[in-house]
């Protein structure tokens, strides 16, 4: 099996959907040998600031001489992307391999009358086996989707438990309100384990605070026993101070925009600090200083630009839709914004459109694709509600040129919306326009 007829492979298992509960990746797992009981994880979950806070502490983690598994999803432009030890992608045929192994295995489920793993849980056990034979010194592990019943949730007991957010998100699975998200979410926390949160509404913290004290579980709550002060937020990096029960750090730094990502990188100190303080992991200052400053993720908030400026961001949901407008009002300095959008039909598009149009000159609606793109031409009719000039151009890299025909080079131009959308966005500027150099790459 090559790299290409396992990637056909892997993705030709999204017939199987969404199928929630531990039973399928448990039996898979045990077929290995559960692997992931030797590793040493951090399992991050949370619905906005995952993938930033899990890059935060693999760095810190690397800067202290550590070799460090990151699982994350989705990816942007490569499937190998979701397996990363020191920030390295796994080789095609490393992959390729791991995935011929697994193939039999998923058979003989079949054959026993078990059902068959899906796609998300054949790229989990992929990942454990990759970290475990790799002999990783550790595994930050990111959640898929919700918690409780996350194919990632197989992991029996992690070092610290994450849970960066809880937001209005995927609510077809994980309910309509804030409680019912928490409760699928807290469902990471573990007996007797140690917990970071960035939760701020009151009933998502209520929930994790009632986990934590059912389990017996340690919480640390960024806001109160961890706190941050934001000293400069600029389009190149977020600058800031942090304090912890056990200690004062100042002029920190992340090479990523957005006040948020003081936030993040405060959830990821409480992670550091329960390492260091109540596992005896080897971490200094100094590391914490430097792995913070290292800490990359593409497409958030990312600068491609800056004559015009482009930036390119994931923007999700509604609760990611606040972050970006806070930031186009606070941290850029332009004429006018040009806002390229796609988003999936299953997504809040109406709020999303609602916080960014308004701060528009032109919006230029385009097409995901991806099945769930369902009617995608309405984000437009939103978008009129705000802008006048709302352009409707189906294929993203002619929704990009028309926006950088449109920019002078004191505008900015912002391709926000789903993962799939901006991905595609992202690969075609680099490509097309500035050869692959990019800030934040």
């Amino acid at each position: 099996m090559n790299y290409q007829e396992a990637l056909d492979f892997l993705t030709g298992l999204t017939k199987f959907g969404i199928n929630f509960g531990l039973e399928r990746i448990e039996h898979l797992m045990s077929l290995l040998g559960n692997p992931e009981r030797a590793l040493k994880v951090i399992h991050v979950g949370g619905t906005n600031g995952k993938g930033s806070t899990a890059v935060m502490v693999s760095r810190v983690l690397e800067a202290a001489g550590f070799r460090v598994g990151l699982f994350s999803s989705p990816h942007l432009h490569s499937y190998t992307e979701r397996y990363l030890i020191n920030h390295r992608p796994i080789s095609q045929e490393r992959f390729a391999g791991l995935m011929e192994r697994l193939k039999p295995l998923l058979e003989r489920m079949v054959a026993e009358g078990r059902e068959h793993p899906t796609e998300f849980e054949v790229c989990t056990a992929l990942a454990l086996l990759y970290f475990f034979e790799e002999k990783v010194d550790y595994v930050v592990l990111e959640v898929g989707l919700g918690g409780v019943i996350d194919s990632t949730n197989v992991v029996p007991n992690p070092l610290v438990s994450v849970i960066t957010n809880v937001a209005f998100d995927h609510m077809d699975y994980l309910g309509n309100t804030i409680t019912a998200i928490a409760e699928k979410k807290a469902g990471i926390i573990k007996e007797k384990g140690y917990v970071v949160t960035a939760a701020w509404y009151p009933e998502a913290l209520a929930v994790i605070e009632e986990r934590c004290r059912e389990m017996g579980a340690t919480l640390l709550r960024v806001g109160k026993e961890i706190t941050w002060e934001l000293r400069e937020s600029t389009p190149e990096a977020t600058l800031f101070d942090l304090r912890s029960p056990w200690g004062f750090y100042q002029n920190l730094k992340v090479p990523l925009a957005g006040q948020y990502q003081a936030v993040n990188a405060a959830t990821a100190l409480g992670v550091v600090e329960l390492l260091r303080y109540r596992h005896g992991v080897r971490i200094g200052d100094d590391h914490l200083r430097q792995g913070l400053a290292k800490s990359r993720w593409p497409a958030r908030l990312e600068m491609i630009s800056r004559a015009p400026q482009v930036i390119v961001d994931v923007t999700h949901n509604h609760d990611g839709s606040r972050m970006l407008k806070n930031a186009l009002r606070n941290i850029y300095r332009y004429r006018r914004l040009i806002l390229v959008m796609g988003m999936l039909g299953d997504k809040e598009r109406e709020k999303v459109v609602a916080e960014l149009a308004p701060l528009a000159s032109v919006v230029i609606i385009t097409k995901p694709l991806n099945p769930r793109a369902g009617d995608w031409e309405k984000l437009a009719d939103e978008a009129k509600r705000y802008v006048e000039q709302v352009f409707i151009i189906e294929k993203i890299a002619e929704a990009v040129d028309a926006a950088l025909k449109e920019a002078s080079n004191e505008d900015l131009v912002c391709v926000t919306g789903s993962f799939y959308m901006v991905a595609d966005a992202r690969a075609y500027l680099l490509e097309r326009y500035f050869s692959g150099a990019a800030a934040g790459t």
